[in-house]
């Protein structure tokens, strides 16, 4: 890196294919001959890459840019990227002055340049596509014993509330072979756990006729020296079919964890969100899995509000969760997404209502969840340590999935370590135990 080079430093709001996506920038840059602020405000150029999945995220994005914009040197160039960006790029230009430039995801293969143009900086290396940085297998070195690894952009499902297709674009599967070099780089670095994302995970290859789909690619990353642990998020319950099913349950190297994007149980309301089945239907796919796993954990969101939902189908929702058992569920607020069907729909639910609905359904889900952590105490489990906080190990075994799930709380351990611990006591979300091995 030259003496003069700028330093950039990245904030990323969302999900964590997002998370992918500034790694892949930050590493792509880097190769441009830019280098690393260690804070935003020793940063020559802070970039904020944003979410524009609901309103709350679109609020929490503006938030962010108008934070950095007030903490960044005067100096300094703020830039505002992802989702927000792609999606809204002339009007957030016209809105937050505080941004030098808005890039959306289809515009970053100018972002090396445009930086250039800030600093009064020559990039290195060759010209790039956007798909091109999105896809490259290079990544900084890992920070955590687990890392997200992107699969696939877009996505080609219908649902009514969504908005991703829009400024994600259809399915784009990546090819197997660079997936796997990613993976393996990243296993080098130290990961244990690979944690696979997408907006359809499950229905991942079929645009590139991928051998096997989903299946044969945790098949053939299983193949992997030193990886540890391989799991997989956001499965449309219309993908996952036996063989899923029995993968995830029967591969040892793959977490039984099953993220299962349920959204409701009343068949109406899932009718409307141009989603399959009811609550029966969705019953069917929990015992299939538990019958392939009695162990297996099982998480899901459900959306809270939309237009049309009645208090029968609040009760016929919580009911399902007392029922179903499932170990996570997150609730979220119906939100209007321009350009989505379900935002010309009437019977609009107040957010009064709304409010009072996702309290009463996550209480529910809290003792639930509560109740299956303590139907764990006893038991033996592998662990994977994160980090060690105020002296404490955090650790988390194949039930818990990063950053989403709960975590265990071990007597011993150091980040990074795999180890075999009992479980000794159930608090809420997270549970503790005790190293054995």
């Amino acid at each position: 890196m030259p003496a003069d080079a700028p330093r950039l430093w990245f904030a990323t709001l969302g999900c964590a294919k997002n998370e992918v996506d500034s790694e892949k920038l930050s590493a792509h840059l880097s190769t441009a001959g830019f280098g690393t602020a260690s804070s935003p405000e020793e940063a020559d150029v802070v970039l904020v890459n944003t979410c524009a999945f609901i309103e709350a995220a679109r609020r929490e994005s503006i938030d962010a840019v108008l934070d950095l914009a007030a903490r960044k040197r005067a100096d300094a160039g703020l830039v505002v990227l992802g989702c927000m960006a792609q999606r809204y790029q002339g009007e957030l230009a016209e809105a937050l002055p505080e941004a030098d430039d808005v890039i959306g995801i289809e515009r970053y293969g100018e972002l090396a340049d445009r930086l250039g143009e800030m600093t009064d900086f020559e990039p290195t290396g060759p010209a790039s596509t956007h798909m091109d940085i999105l896809y490259a297998t290079r990544r900084p070195t890992p920070t955590m014993p687990y890392a997200y690894v992107k699969v696939a952009e877009g996505c080609d499902k219908p649902c009514s509330f969504c908005a991703i297709p829009q400024f994600r674009g259809r399915q784009r599967s990546r090819r197997p072979v660079e997936i796997v070099s990613e993976v393996e780089a990243l296993v080098g670095g130290g990961v244990g756990e690979i944690v696979l994302v997408a907006q359809d995970l499950a229905a991942y290859g079929r645009d590139i006729a991928a051998p096997g789909g989903l299946v044969g690619l945790m098949r053939y990353l299983s193949e992997i020296d030193g990886l540890r642990r391989l799991r997989g998020l956001y499965l449309h319950p219309r993908e996952i079919g036996d063989g899923l099913i029995a993968e995830v349950a029967g591969n040892p190297l793959v977490a039984s964890y099953f993220d299962l994007s349920l959204q409701h149980v009343a068949g109406p309301l899932l009718r409307a969100m141009m989603r399959p089945g009811d609550g029966e239907w969705h019953m069917q796919l929990i015992r299939k899995i538990r019958a392939a796993d009695p162990g297996a954990a099982l998480r899901s969101s459900f959306i809270v509000g939309f237009p049309g939902e009645s208090d029968d189908d609040v009760e016929e929702l919580a009911e399902f969760l007392r029922t179903a058992r499932l170990d996570w569920a997150g609730f979220f607020p119906f939100s209007a997404e321009e350009g989505t069907r379900a935002a010309l729909l009437p019977d609009r639910v107040d957010d009064d209502d709304v409010a009072e609905r996702l309290r009463y359904l996550g209480s529910i889900q809290e003792e639930v969840t509560a109740e299956r952590n303590g139907e764990q105490v006893g038991k033996v489990v592998e662990l994977i340590v994160d980090l060690v906080e105020g002296g404490t190990p955090v650790a988390r075994s194949y039930r818990e999935a990063p950053e989403i799930d709960g975590v265990v709380l071990l007597n011993r351990g150091e980040a990074g370590q795999w180890l075999k611990a009992r479980i000794t006591g159930a608090y809420g979300s997270d549970t503790s135990a005790e190293v054995v091995t």
